[in-house]
């Protein structure tokens, strides 16, 4: 089994803000798995917020050895790289993406099909507006014509401006995410006032560091609460069903592709929504999360519908609906883009 990765910039199509950055664009590092002609893809989309970064991802990929054995359980596979990846989340979820595609392409499975989900998904995901100049609100809402459902990035002075002007333009249903943007008395405020507004829910409304309040809002809050920033991985899910009504799964935070049905089982146990997210990632990293869409009670699997340099074709939205490509592993081609940049 062989070992590279290739580095990529992946476009933002509008400046993507948040509450606390705003970005043009995101590098992000494709991995490659190769054994006898199959080739397996996975995508590492680091995130500065969880302490990662594309140059620490970088120095760790160049001490892992190209070649190494052919691994035909992932279990057996995993316990061999965790140890180099110096617990980078994203590497880890990109090199078991990486396997999973390259091990079911070998077996001719979906990775769907490995955990017993269903290829057919119904739940539509959610189209992220993030937050910017309210001159360009118009533009973007005709640019999610196609989608039921719109996410709308919060968390700063002009938060009711925002819902207004976009009240003025649709009546669609709209998720909001502060990202951690409000204080207490903000977030009782706002979710008193978003659900006047056909808000469905809101997404992290405190900063994770202030989960002891969080119980106090969720009491009062008329809206379904969404854990974001406060849900890594499965050792949170049992510290947060006081706190919030639901949790936002990504592959980025939890790391290894398996984690994600233990995630959804856990959660499932102790009543919580489950949400499927993403970071802004390309088409590599959404079709992977994509094979346990069906599972969700909410996704937000629309981080390669913000770019404008997708070098992979894969998961696709059919009125508003993800759609998963037919195929083994994830599924995944290479477009006329991908092969310019010599990906594989």
């Amino acid at each position: 089994m062989e070992l590279t990765f290739k580095p990529y910039r992946i476009e933002c199509s509008h400046p993507f803000g948040l509450s606390r950055s705003t970005h043009d664009f995101y590098d992000i590092i494709y991995i490659y798995l190769e054994r006898e002609g199959n080739i397996g893809r996975g995508e590492a989309a680091p995130s500065n917020h969880y302490g990662e970064s594309f140059e620490s991802c970088l120095r760790v990929l160049e001490t892992i050895p190209s070649s190494m054995v052919d691994f035909e359980h992932f279990q057996d596979f995993k316990s061999h790289v965790e140890p180099l990846t110096s617990g980078i989340k994203s590497l880890n979820a990109a090199l078991s993406m990486a396997f999973f595609d390259l091990k079911g392409k070998q077996d001719k499975k979906s990775i769907y099909d490995k955990y017993g989900y269903s290829g057919n998904v119904t739940c539509p995901t959610s189209f992220t507006i993030a937050l910017g100049d309210l001159q360009n609100i118009s533009e973007k809402i005709d640019e999610a014509e196609s989608y039921s459902i719109l996410k709308i990035k919060l968390g700063s002075d002009s938060d009711r401006d925002i819902i207004n002007e976009i009240r003025k333009l649709t009546d669609k249903t709209i998720r909001v995410d502060a990202n951690e943007g409000w204080t207490l008395e903000q977030a009782k405020d706002m979710c008193s006032w978003l659900a006047s507004k056909n808000v469905e829910l809101i997404e992290q409304p405190l900063k994770a560091d202030q989960l002891h309040l969080m119980k106090e809002l969720k009491n009062e809050s008329p809206l379904p609460l969404i854990a974001d920033e406060n849900c890594i991985d499965l050792s949170d899910i049992p510290k947060l069903v006081d706190s919030f009504h639901g949790i936002n799964i990504k592959l980025m935070k939890c790391g290894w592709c398996d984690e994600v049905p233990k995630m959804i089982r856990l959660a499932k146990k102790f009543e919580l929504k489950v949400m499927l997210g993403c970071m802004v990632e390309s088409s590599v990293g959404i079709t992977a999360m994509g094979q346990f869409a069906s599972e969700a009670d909410y996704l937000d699997l629309d981080g390669n519908l913000l770019i404008k340099n997708d070098p992979y074709l894969g998961i696709q939205i059919n009125g508003g609906v993800p759609l998963l490509p037919i195929g083994s592993g994830l599924g995944l081609s290479l477009n006329m883009r991908g092969e310019s940049a010599g990906l594989k």
